[in-house]
């Protein structure tokens, strides 16, 4: 009982919800819902969200599908991943709380992500989210060029490291 009283709870659409772990990676998912998506992919839709306790929580299997990507492949899944319909982007988020595993998009996780989610018809958008910029500044060296990084301390910024286009595919 008192484990489901922690749980943190994560609206997805009207009438959809389900709940996450407690703990700072499943504080970041919502903020990340909440203020990354609205700003930087109005009226995206979620597809996959990740839990400490169940890295399946959410996940829009058909949707993914629906755009080319195999849904049996075995690989890691990112922590959020959103369709932003609009501009037929998919954004592949990873969230770094400093916890044990929790790393940012580097040039091997890129190639990775690149890797499990090929066939898709739409672009890839790599997003690095962390908490704070303090955190950020203790990853720097490892975030991979053409990405992009939000820090939810300051949600209404993003931080593009390089390339020809910002907040985009390539």
């Amino acid at each position: 009982m008192k484990n489901e009283q922690n749980r943190i709870p994560l609206k997805i659409a009207p009438g959809k919800g389900i709940t996450l772990s407690p703990g700072a990676h499943s504080a970041l998912i919502p903020a990340i819902l909440k203020d990354f998506a609205p700003r930087f992919a109005p009226g995206s839709t979620l597809v996959y969200a990740s839990d400490t306790g169940d890295k399946w929580s959410y996940f829009d299997a058909p949707l993914l599908a629906a755009l080319g990507v195999d849904t049996e492949s075995q690989g890691k899944m990112p922590d959020v991943v959103l369709h932003y319909a609009e501009r037929n982007w998919l954004l592949l988020i990873e969230s770094v709380t400093g916890a044990s595993g929790s790393r940012p998009i580097d040039d091997k996780r890129r190639a990775e992500l690149a890797e499990l989610f090929a066939g898709s018809t739409a672009g890839l958008v790599f997003v690095t989210a962390f908490p704070t910029r303090a955190l950020m500044s203790r990853y720097l060296g490892e975030i991979a060029w053409e990405t992009e990084v939000w820090v939810a301390d300051a949600p209404s910024h993003l931080i593009h490291f390089n390339g020809v286009r910002f907040l985009g595919p390539y």
